[in-house]
Formats: C-alpha cells, sequence, structure tokens
C-alpha cells in the first residue's frame, strides 16, 4: 500500500505517527507524512518520505497573543483569525499529497482528512492518543474536567465536545470542500461509505481499560513508542550529574508556554528544595528559563525520554499523551501539572492508576503544593510499586503491530 499519514501539532503530535509509519514501511508499505515543515529533518532522518505543511502554527502559539490564549487571558478571535488562512494552506497541501494514496491515517487536527479519504475513495483511519471520537457511558469526553456524569451525560457528552472542538475551522473546512471538489458540508465523520471509521487510539488498555460499550471499530492498540536515535549521546556534563548524586527528578512542560518562565522555573527550584531532591529541568518552549547554576539543578535543553525517564526518581510534566506514556513506560511515579485540554484527563488517569499523587493545575500551582506532590511521589513505596508495575505492563505491549494488524484488514474490507 501507498500509505499518507497526516498530523498537525507539536513534537508530542508528530512523534507517535512517525513511529507508526516506521512499522508500517517495515512491514512492506510506502509511506509518507505530511505534517508541519519544522518537522521535515525529524521526519527524513528517520528514512521517511515526507510532505511539508506550510504556516507554523507552532510558531504562533510563542507569539504573546498565543501564549496569552493558552493561559486564557489573551484574545482567542484573533488567534483564530491568523490560523483560518493556515489551515485552508494546509488542506490543499493534504488534498495534494494523497492523490496517488492507498490509505489515509489522520490526526483529527488536520481537519481535512475523513473529507480526503471521502473524495479520493480511499479508506480513512482516524488515529490519536486519546479515546475523544469513540462515545461511551464509562466517561465523560476527556477533554472535560469532570471524572464521571453519569452513563447517559457521559455518553452524550463525547460529540457534543467533538462538534465544539471543530466548530472554529468548520467554516473553513467547509467552504474548502466547496471549493475543491464541490462538496456539501461535512455531516457525519465518523461513517465513510456507510461504514465506521476506524478509530485507532494510540495509548494502552493498562491506563485507560476499553469500554464495554465499544464496537469493533474502535481499539486501543497500545501506545507508539519512537525510541532514540542510534547515534544520540547524552552530554557529558548531565551524565556526570546523574552519576554524581541519587536519581533526581524531571520537571518539563513540553510544548506549553508560560507568560513568565522565569517565575514559574523559580516555583520549580524552590518546590525541589521544600522536598529536598535534586532535579533535571527541561526549558521547552518557555515553560521553563536558564537562569542562575544550582548545583543541586541540571538545566537541560533536551534529550530523549526513553533514556532519561528510566533514571529519574519521578518525573513532574504538564501531562501531554506523549509526555504521560513515556513516564508510565518508564515504571516511576508521575506528578502532572495540567493546563488544558486533555491533560487533565491524564492525570486523573495517573492518580486512578496509584502512579501519581492527584494532579495540580497550572493555576493552581505553587511551590508548597509541588514540594508535598514531589515527596509524596518519591517517598510513596505503594506508588513507586505501582509505578513500576504499569510500566512493566507498558512495555510488554506491541502497539505498533496491533495497529499494523487492524489497518492491513482494514484496507482488504475495501
Amino acid at each position: 500500500m501507498k500509505i499518507l499519514i497526516l498530523t498537525l501539532g507539536s513534537r508530542g503530535d508528530v512523534q507517535p505517527y512517525v513511529a507508526l509509519g516506521l512499522g508500517l514501511q517495515a512491514a512492506g508499505h510506502q509511506v509518507t507524512v505530511a505534517t508541519l515543515e519544522s518537522f521535515a529533518a525529524f521526519v527524513r532522518e528517520r528514512g521517511l518520505a515526507f510532505v511539508p505543511f506550510q504556516g507554523d502554527l507552532l510558531a504562533l502559539m510563542q507569539t504573546p497573543n498565543g501564549k496569552a490564549a493558552i493561559a486564557g487571558k489573551g484574545n482567542m478571535l484573533a488567534l483564530l483569525r491568523q490560523v483560518r488562512p493556515m489551515y485552508r494552506r494546509l488542506l490543499d497541501a493534504a488534498w495534494a499529497a494523497a492523490a496517488a494514496a492507498d490509505l489515509v491515517i489522520y490526526h483529527p487536527k488536520i481537519v481535512g482528512g475523513y473529507s480526503i479519504a471521502e473524495q479520493r475513495g480511499i479508506p480513512g483511519i482516524l488515529a490519536l492518543p486519546l479515546p475523544l471520537y469513540s462515545p461511551t457511558a464509562a466517561f465523560p469526553s476527556p477533554i472535560l474536567p469532570w471524572a464521571n456524569l453519569g452513563g447517559p451525560l457521559n455518553r452524550l457528552s463525547h460529540r457534543a465536545m467533538v462538534s465544539l472542538a471543530s466548530a472554529s475551522v468548520r467554516g473553513v473546512l467547509n467552504d474548502w470542500r466547496r471549493d475543491v471538489f464541490g462538496g456539501g458540508p461535512v455531516r457525519d465523520e465518523l461513517v465513510l461509505r456507510g461504514q465506521p471509521v476506524l478509530r485507532l487510539y494510540s495509548y494502552s488498555p493498562a491506563v485507560v481499560p476499553t469500554p464495554d460499550d465499544w464496537d469493533a471499530s474502535s481499539i486501543a492498540t497500545g501506545y507508539w513508542f519512537l525510541d532514540r536515535a542510534d547515534t544520540w549521546q547524552a552530554p557529558a556534563a548531565l551524565t556526570a550529574f546523574l552519576r554524581d548524586g541519587p536519581p533526581p527528578v524531571y520537571v518539563g512542560f513540553g510544548s506549553m508556554p508560560t507568560e513568565d518562565a522565569i517565575h514559574t522555573t523559580a516555583l520549580v527550584t524552590d518546590a525541589l528544595a521544600r522536598a529536598g531532591q535534586r532535579g533535571v529541568l527541561a526549558t521547552g518552549w518557555g515553560g521553563l528559563a536558564i537562569g542562575e547554576s544550582v548545583p543541586s539543578i541540571y538545566m537541560l535543553d533536551s534529550a530523549p525520554h526513553d533514556w532519561l525517564f528510566p533514571q529519574m526518581a519521578a518525573v513532574v510534566h504538564h501531562g501531554g499523551a506523549g509526555t504521560t506514556a513515556a513516564g508510565l513506560r518508564a515504571g516511576v511515579p508521575s506528578v502532572i501539572c495540567p493546563f488544558f485540554g486533555d491533560q487533565p484527563f491524564w492525570g486523573r488517569q495517573v492518580a486512578r492508576l496509584g502512579a501519581g499523587p492527584a494532579p495540580i493545575p497550572q493555576k493552581r500551582l505553587t511551590s508548597t503544593r509541588l514540594a508535598d506532590a514531589i515527596h509524596g511521589a518519591v517517598s510513596n513505596a505503594g506508588m513507586r510499586e505501582r509505578a513500576a508495575a504499569i510500566g512493566a505492563a507498558i512495555r510488554a505491549e506491541d502497539g505498533i503491530a496491533r495497529a499494523i494488524t487492524a489497518i492491513e484488514a482494514q484496507y482488504a474490507r475495501r
């Protein structure tokens, strides 16, 4: 098969799809990944064909208005006005990339993945690391802040939140459908040519058990991990820091920008000192900043999570799906400090598993609360044991192999 993978977002929205693409390529398929141009080297260095999307949405998030909007203080409408023309160019590039494809796998952030499969007459497979598109009575939509609304409301919330999440760019999509192939407004994106769209969820059923009311079109495959390149070498200073003391605590907030990185760094440093822990702080996109040198703190630009996390006493992060997966796989306790979106959901799941304390929302984050959570994660023997057990279960899975089996079966049914 000639397979096109469409995805959009930060590193965490690209890396699992590259891992899947490599698995599909090893199984004999031709794979092209289409995503933001800033990931060109990352994709190509792994040996996959690449199609770029113009317009850097990641850079937009780093603008003052982008940071403020993420923090809930900015002008979201102004931000959307900037995003809409980017989406139109993105849809055009994705449509062209699919001209020779036999099958398309798409992250829902791409918006047009379903329409491309529909109009190109090829199978379309929705893939994401979050159980967002399969209504269930077991839990509410994972982008809502509540753990349980009751069975009927849980089920209802899924479709309602999917519709709300796509509302901001639905007009762009419908205009594009009309202009490019004379299509009408998009209707039900979960049924394609009379059959349910296959939904592959790249997380472990050991973390989110598969609901009893899902049908065969929704599959939690297990995680799609992309381990470090063979050529990667740890900085000598980092290796020395890890060797010269007890396991430290990792703190990093990924691609989540904050309005005051210096304040956040001071808060984290103080919390580590209160908890009596050394720390490895990842600077990320601005969530943390390099400041005055502290002997017990190592400031890190980046390092592969599969190498770094198993050497930590605990990991503190924002609760992104990819970082949560890496922390759980490492078998160490996680302290999740979510910003928005699905991050609180992953924080609740980790706490439910007993692999970490209750999440601390960023708006309630203080050095005292963080210090208490870190101390509990490091000192609680039961929590460490449960984290280790979850890690062992995840490492025993082969999510990519299970996804490939489902993809090939879907193509055979076309």
